[in-house]
């Protein structure tokens, strides 16, 4: 049976894991038995233009080696990830202090063929818009926001449907059966995304105190702390476990705001916020809501397409949030990402 693209790939990036600095001849004398030259050429060509791999020298001299990103962004197997339980599983248990600080500001999360679809998509949105009157515009934002306040709910456990979600965030009306802190965690959404549309400079720059008032809003008269936390919290479905030192979180929530504020690409701002915030858990509850309501901030302020995250299933948010946690791996995450932007500009503008 001929090889996929993937096996190519992964079978040369455990050669040059292995051997370091090697180069495509080397590469081809291990694999020649399956493959021939070109194929490899073109296999290694592929991995550098992933940011997997890294090359130096030039002609006879060119030589090859895993990059600093490859752990970040490498291609994982969700379903074959979890067929190992919570304790079998080889993770990373504790916070990774030069994840942020360090690696992060050193290398491409998205490959240049990602950010082209997600700049094309993003000049869509803006032709969409620009067809669209004042009202019409408000209009499906608004629609946007109730599928976020629903999607967003949800995910934490929420069991409203998406109909009583738009009923009680448009009539006030709330569902019989429900609970009280269910409706009040989806006016709430609706509030903070109120702000954040009000106030699209809110955050520019991101600072500790723009995230703290973020998630106040999303925690409002529910029983749940606003201040960074000063206590040890834990994680259902992982045994990785987030700084538990308020001076640390205060510290990790610097280094958070600083490389966001740094980069240029607004893409790579918004995933950030996305799986940092959840990472580094710097509070009791209502982190990772925090998080969607912040990334979409950063895309509001500037003019991007908004993200409802409507058509993501939680069970695979969650998973791909489990990933980065366990491995700082960012691969099924950003796939989530670039699915979910490319709904929102096909489904709502």
């Amino acid at each position: 049976m001929a090889k996929s693209n993937k096996d190519i790939k992964k079978l040369i990036l455990n050669f040059i894991n292995l051997n370091p600095l090697c180069s495509s001849k080397e590469i081809h004398e291990d694999l020649k038995n399956d493959f021939a030259y070109a194929t490899i050429k073109r296999a290694i060509k592929l991995l550098l233009a992933e940011n997997l791999i890294t090359v130096s020298g030039n002609g006879k001299s060119t030589k090859y080696e895993i990059s600093e990103a490859y752990e970040l962004i490498r291609f994982v197997d969700v379903d074959e990830y979890f067929q190992k339980e919570i304790d079998e599983r080889d993770i990373k248990n504790n916070f990774n202090h030069s994840l942020i600080a360090e690696t992060l500001n050193k290398v491409s999360v998205f490959t240049n063929e990602e950010i082209n679809y997600l700049n094309n998509l993003q000049n869509q949105y803006k032709e969409n818009t620009l067809k669209l009157t004042d009202s019409e515009y408000k209009k499906e934002l608004e629609r946007l926001a109730i599928d976020l306040s629903w999607k967003s709910s949800q995910i934490e456990g929420n069991t409203y449907s998406l109909l009583e979600t738009e009923r009680l965030l448009k009539e006030k009306e709330t569902a019989s059966g429900k609970t009280k802190d269910e409706a009040t965690m989806l006016l709430n959404h609706k509030a903070a995304l109120d702000f954040i549309i009000k106030n699209p400079k809110y955050i520019k720059p991101l600072t500790i105190s723009s995230i703290e008032d973020i998630h106040s809003i999303l925690v409002k008269e529910l029983d749940i702390d606003r201040n960074i936390r000063k206590r040890r919290v834990g994680i259902s479905g992982t045994n990785y476990k987030p700084l538990d030192n308020e001076f640390q979180i205060k510290e990790a929530l610097e280094q958070l705001c600083k490389l966001v504020n740094h980069q240029d690409n607004v893409f790579t701002k918004a995933l950030f916020v996305l799986v940092l915030i959840s990472y580094i858990q710097a509070f009791a509850d209502g982190n990772k809501r925090t998080a969607r309501i912040i990334s979409n901030a950063i895309l509001i302020n500037n003019n991007y397409c908004p993200i409802s995250f409507r058509t993501v299933d939680s069970i695979d948010y969650k998973k791909a949030m489990l990933i980065f946690y366990e491995q700082n791996n960012i691969s099924a995450f950003k796939k989530i990402f670039i699915d979910q932007f490319e709904f929102a500009v096909k489904t709502y503008f």
